[in-house]
């Protein structure tokens, strides 16, 4: 039988530190309890977050 290596395991391992860093920030910043929830969800969707601003930025329609 022929073994497969998973090939996005890198990207995982880079999106995965981008989302604790995200949580870090968020939360360090955050004024009260719910604004670090609110920061804690913010970090779970932040790639989508930028994707839609570049494509706003750039005139994606």
């Amino acid at each position: 039988m022929k073994e497969t290596a998973k090939k996005s395991a890198s990207s995982n391992t880079i999106y995965g530190i981008g989302c604790i860093g995200a949580i870090i920030y968020f939360i360090s910043h955050a004024t009260s309890f719910w604004m670090g929830v609110l920061g804690v969800l913010k970090a779970i969707v932040w790639p989508a977050i930028l994707v839609y601003e570049v494509f706003k930025f750039i005139g994606v329609s």
